[in-house]
């Protein structure tokens, strides 16, 4: 089992993960410390539990933003899907009558030389 310092604001956490996870998780408890600075006010000073509540809601955020987005393109993807399916059945439809007008032309093309 691995184990990883996380330092967010100057205080150092110690968090346990599984081996070969540690830089990963190193790398979110940076991201974490990077957005506790920018929710953390400019002057004065902040309870550490409401700036965690403040952080997780900027995360939560933009898990939300991104979520949100994958649904967009994903139905974008869905939409386009459908255009294909529908466009390949309009070129199948239109193989169908141009060969039905292929034999009416063929059997006309018959009658006119037997004549």
């Amino acid at each position: 089992m691995g184990q990883v310092s996380i330092n967010i604001r100057g205080r150092q956490y110690q968090i346990a993960c599984d081996d070969g996870q540690e830089a990963h998780l190193a790398r979110l408890g940076r991201y974490l410390d990077q957005r506790a600075e920018q929710a953390a006010p400019p002057a004065g000073s902040i309870s550490e539990p409401l700036l965690l509540v403040m952080v997780a809601l900027l995360v939560a955020d933009e898990l939300a933003d991104t979520t949100a987005e994958l649904q967009s393109l994903n139905a974008s993807g869905e939409a386009a899907a459908k255009v294909v399916a529908a466009r390949d059945e309009a070129e199948k439809e239109a193989v169908k009558v141009i060969d039905g007008l292929s034999e009416r032309i063929e059997r006309i093309a018959a009658r006119l030389q037997e004549t």
